[in-house]
């Protein structure tokens, strides 16, 4: 062993504990600005933005997953040359982190009403500053290779100038514009929300049928919202249903209201649900608004912004809505207008994510984008493949959604947020002002109370983050960035937006560097170990950081990868977990075993023709290794490659190399030397593979290796083009074949792992595998007969161009009266198991009751206890005789 390895092999600890080691190893690749992006290099770029997590966040499972695979990315392609740069952020979360503090002035006794905006927004400052980005410290603690020199706040002055150009740009362009639509409205938090802020929920309600008129003129309709009514404009129905064409046209009496109104045909109602005949309350429903809008009917808003009844002139004002909906069906029912209940009634209702509370569909004047241009550009950039998805079939619900969109509601009623940059004069003037225009002033003037929705100042992510408007060398070396790892759950909301802004921002450039990122690759939900969606209420969800805890954060992200098909959703489990960890312990010591022995990686190309077979098939199978994580890391199959590096390691390297190099370190000194630098090559190859995704450990143990300064600066293995040896892969696999039979049978007839026996081999010189002879005989534990050799059992081990007869003596070797016994129970219960087996599957009656997957079940039982005793049996015969 040469003293540099010697010194090595020391800094090496007794045991691997994580804990011991990654926080520091963080901190140091911070200090040596591995991680930050230079945009005036020469290389290549590579570049990711983070999807910025709320300020308010913490790091959950789905989180640690989707940092995992971006993480292994870049780290792969600043490994393979790059200029890599993965830009790290949070997002300022309106409602959320409103939400919040509202929630902490309640308990303190305040109204943030009362309060006032400048007074509360000091407020919601001071908690982001003291309890904000608690996730960006989780972010070091996984592991992630971000710039931090680049971090940015979707608050930041950057971002607001940035917010500010763009809503100017667009205001300018016609494309933004201030409307009464239809929206989600939040009660509780007296705002509009966004459809992704919207959780779709079954809940237990009740659908009332009530009569409309009376006599000839009577109709009924069905509604889950009965306080509604008092909104209702008309009744629709279908123009070619014959119960009601008498009637279209006609108008009827609205009941607790003292109005009529209109029985209009449309094509929207569906005559065969229900009565065929629909209330219409355009100001409280989207189907019933589009109605409105196609027959001009009035929309009247009947709740306030808390979501009490108002405006309707009835008893029922001021009413909460829910107390409201139990008012107006009893008064309903006292006028015998109530046809028909059902309850429970289970349907889906939209719940505020924020306030957990049901929206109520709301008319409300609200800024909009106008989006119909800019999807149309979205749309283009993947159908003419300027951006591809990843994989390609879930384009087709990209098309879907940006196809299919509708104008956003940009504003929100909070205070939180990029306050709307326009301003209102006395005489009805409206102004819009950019970052570098002074507002106008005197009496009269009010700038807009509103905040722009979050998901506006997020779209405008993968560029404002570089420094946009301006023309900064970040956005010339990094925009378009390079690919967007998000949840296809996702897809709809922010990845389309981010792909319509930044088209409309960058649309002076050539199309083909305008685009926000150049692929999107989608990736499912974490899912718990049986494939069920993780969530508080089915008691069910993970925290990561207990797992990186407990077996550290390598074994976490390996799992994650593991499990990572691109599209699909990943179930996890500790079992899992743990069995990462002890993957990691296996490289742990297969690495400590290669450096006591001296491996060292050879600085110059192995002479193959004096390597051993065992030597030529490793090195090939590490080729090859390289050449398949490069396939499946660039088509996004995070999984393969991962499982790939686990069988070579676990399987290859470490069950077989290992154990055929401590053979060939019994020879010559000539060949032990070889053998060090075929491990340290191997060695060297494998940790630099595994680097992406198990850096902590890999950052240890290649140094110690190498020792050199650090493997997240080390080159990406290339495959050494050296022709594989087909002849040496057929040979070693013979030889792990004819080893493992001989095991299997020396187990099946009792002998110890460690016990050796005396055995002739014969065959093995016409099958060209007399190099292979010591490591049969070393790791199958069989020793060279002597004179006077009497087997007393043999196998046939049939390999690719013959068979090699193997013939043992066990005598003195296994208690034979003891082994007899053992088995000759164990032949017992499995003839009792077949016994019960047949009993069973022999009762007609049995057999007819019993499900189809209980009998599955007992037939396989059978069929194991049939195999179990042939086995035993075959051992029982055997056996010397005594």
């Amino acid at each position: 062993m040469t003293q540099t390895h010697a010194a090595a092999t020391r800094e090496l600890p007794s045991t691997w504990n994580p804990a011991d080691v990654e926080a520091e190893l963080y901190e140091r690749w911070v200090a040596a600005e591995y991680f930050t992006a230079d945009p005036n290099s020469d290389k290549p770029p590579f570049s990711i933005v983070i999807p910025p997590p709320n300020v308010t966040g913490s790091l959950h499972i789905g989180h640690a997953f989707e940092h995992t695979l971006m993480d292994i990315l870049t780290r792969r392609r600043r490994m393979q040359g790059y200029e890599a740069l993965w830009l790290p952020g949070m997002d300022h979360a309106s409602i959320a982190v409103q939400a919040l503090v509202e929630k902490q002035l309640r308990e303190e006794g305040i109204d943030h009403r009362e309060l006032g905006r400048e007074k509360f927004l000091e407020r919601v400052w001071s908690w982001k500053e003291k309890h904000g980005g608690a996730i960006l410290s989780q972010m070091r603690r996984l592991g992630d290779s971000v710039d931090w020199s680049r971090e940015r706040f979707t608050m930041d002055d950057g971002l607001s100038r940035a917010v500010q150009t763009i809503f100017k740009n667009l205001y300018d362009d016609g494309l933004i514009y201030r409307a009464e639509r239809l929206v989600n409205w939040s009660p509780e938090m007296r705002t509009a929300i966004s459809d992704i802020e919207v959780e779709h929920k079954e809940v237990e309600g009740e659908l009332v049928s009530m009569r409309y008129g009376d006599g000839d003129a009577a109709i009924v309709v069905a509604t889950t919202r009965v306080e509604t009514m008092l909104g209702d404009t008309a009744i629709a129905v279908h123009p070619n249903d014959e119960r009601y064409r008498h009637m279209v046209g006609t108008e009827v009496e609205l009941p607790l209201t003292g109005r009529t109104i209109p029985i209009v045909p449309d094509e929207h109602v569906d005559p065969e649900f229900g009565t065929g005949a629909v209330k219409v309350t355009p100001a409280h429903d989207p189907n019933d608004f589009e109605i409105g809008k196609r027959h001009d009917l009035p929309m009247l808003t009947i709740m306030d912004e808390q979501g009490r009844i108002a405006h309707t002139g009835t008893r029922f004002d001021g009413m909460d809505r829910f107390e409201a909906r139990v008012a107006v069906r009893e008064a309903l029912r006292e006028q015998d207008r109530i046809v028909a209940e059902k309850r429970p009634y289970v349907h889906s209702v939209g719940h505020s994510s924020r306030s957990k509370e049901p929206i109520e569909p709301r008319l409300s004047l609200q800024w909009f984008v106008k989006v119909g241009p800019l999807a149309q550009a979205a749309g283009d950039a993947v159908r003419d493949g300027r951006v591809a998805v990843h994989p390609p079939e879930m384009a087709k619900r990209y098309f879907d959604w940006v196809d299919n969109l509708h104008d956003w509601a940009i504003s929100r009623q909070l205070w939180w947020g990029h306050r709307i940059p326009i301003w209102y004069g006395p005489n009805g003037e409206v102004v819009c002002v950019g970052p570098d225009e002074e507002p106008p002033s005197g009496d009269g003037w009010r700038q807009d109370e509103d905040v722009l929705d979050t998901w506006f100042s997020s779209g405008l992510w993968p560029f404002s983050t570089m420094g946009w408007p301006e023309q900064t060398p970040e956005l010339a070396k990094f925009y378009p960035t390079s690919v967007l790892v998000t949840g296809y759950d996702i897809l709809f909301f922010w990845v389309v937006r981010m792909m319509m802004m930044g088209l409309y921002a960058m649309k002076d450039r050539d199309p083909a560097e305008a685009i926000p990122f150049k692929t999107i690759a989608l990736h499912g939900m974490v899912r718990d170990a049986h494939g069920k969606k993780m969530s508080k209420s089915a008691g069910n969800t993970v925290d990561p950081l207990e797992w990186m805890d407990t077996y550290g954060t390598d074994a976490l992200r390996f799992t994650l990868a593991r499990g990572a098909n691109p599209g699909t959703d990943s179930p996890i489990s500790e079992e899992w977990v743990s069995a990462s960890r002890s993957f990691g312990t296996k490289l742990f010591n297969a690495t400590k075993f290669a450096l006591m022995n001296g491996a060292r990686v050879p600085s110059e190309p192995l002479a193959r023709e004096s390597l051993t077979d065992a030597d030529r098939w490793i090195l090939d199978r590490a080729d090859a290794l390289v050449s398949y994580v490069d396939d499946m890391m660039e088509d996004f199959q995070f999984a393969k490659a991962t499982e790939a590096l686990y069988h070579f390691t676990w399987d290859e390297f470490c069950d077989w190399y290992l154990e055929l190099s401590k053979v060939q370190f019994d020879g010559t000194e000539e060949r032990a030397e070889l053998t060090r630098q075929v491990l340290g090559q191997v060695l060297d190859t494998l940790l630099r593979l595994l680097h992406p995704t198990i850096p902590f450990l890999t950052e240890t143990l290649w140094t110690a290796l190498t020792g050199r300064e650090s493997v997240v600066i080390a080159d990406w293995p290339k495959a050494t083009g050296a022709e594989a040896d087909s002849g040496a892969a057929d040979r070693i696999a013979a030889t792990q074949k004819l080893i493992t039979e001989i095991r299997r049978f020396r187990s099946d007839q009792g002998l110890k792992p460690g016990q050796k026996v005396a055995a002739r081999l014969s065959g093995v010189s016409e099958l060209g595998l007399d190099e292979h002879v010591p490591a049969v005989r070393s790791l199958a534990k069989v020793t060279e007969p002597e004179d006077g050799f009497t087997s007393s059992a043999s196998i046939e081990v049939g390999l690719a161009g013959g068979n090699v007869d193997v013939e043992l003596d066990l005598s003195g070797a296994i208690d034979v009266e003891a082994e007899r016994k053992r088995l000759a129970k164990d032949l017992a219960a499995a003839e009792k198991e077949l016994t019960g087996a047949d009993k069973k599957l022999g009762n007609e009656s049995f057999l007819a009751k019993a499900p189809a997957e209980v009998v599955d079940k007992i037939k396989a039982r059978r069929e194991t206890a049939e195999a179990d005793i042939a086995r035993i049996t075959a051992r029982l015969e055997a056996l010397p005789q005594g």
